[in-house]
């Protein structure tokens, strides 16, 4: 047991270390014995534990989007259950995708920036998870297309909400250069909620509450 508690630990390091140097370094430029000199492991454990470089890409790859599906897919099934309107059950999605990127901050800048390249491995994401994600995400626009009775298009609508969900991640450096945001904090998430709360309400519900102002106000500095 101990030995499996050991290689385990040692598994889990060979992964931050692969993480800071794909986000630093690109995965082109990032070498495996550059991996396993940040880790400070033996070059052999990488191939040992994932076969390679590429095979360590498709567990990083494929271990974001399972605890990303899984996570969805949980969020759906409590609202539900919780009836939950329509609104407040699109503010608990983005407020647990949101969440579970953060736990991951880097792990998920990584994965959304490989997104954007045309590979074998993404597309197999894409018609996997992507697809599966689609489909949810739609479910739940369906329904509140029904019970609202708006009339705007579903897919536009749910392309809509997923950049929302995920665009903190995609461009982080953005955020912090341009206008001094810090996607990876709590707080960072609590006032981007408001946002897409004020989003929902404005198109299913018909209504607007107090005007929101200038994000870069809200985000500069952490609420007291």
């Amino acid at each position: 047991m101990a030995l499996k508690k050991d290689l385990s630990k040692t598994k889990e390091v060979v992964i931050r270390s692969a993480v800071k140097l794909f986000n630093m370094k690109g995965y082109d430029g990032t070498s495996v014995r550059a991996i396993a000199d940040e880790a400070g492991v033996n070059v052999a454990l990488v191939s040992y534990y994932f076969g390679g470089k590429k095979g360590l890409l498709e567990y990083l790859m494929s271990s974001f989007f399972e605890g990303y599906i899984e996570t969805l897919e949980n969020t759906i099934a409590c609202s539900q259950e919780a009836e939950r309107a329509v609104s407040e059950r699109l503010l608990d999605i983005a407020d647990a995708l949101i969440a579970y990127q953060q736990q991951s901050f880097y792990l998920s800048r990584f994965v959304h920036r490989e997104m954007t390249m045309d590979t074998m491995l993404i597309r197999e994401l894409m018609a996997s998870y992507l697809m599966k994600e689609k489909f949810l995400l739609e479910n739940v626009f369906q329904d509140a297309l029904e019970e609202s009775g708006a009339s705007l298009p579903l897919d536009l609508l749910t392309i809509q909400f997923r950049e929302m969900v995920i665009m903190p991640f995609l461009q982080p450096q953005y955020l912090r250069k341009v206008y001094f945001m810090q996607p990876s904090e709590v707080y960072f998430r609590r006032h981007y909620l408001r946002y897409i709360e004020h989003w929902a309400n404005r198109l299913f519900l018909r209504k607007e509450k107090e005007p929101l102002g200038p994000w870069c106000c809200r985000f500069q500095s952490r609420p007291k």
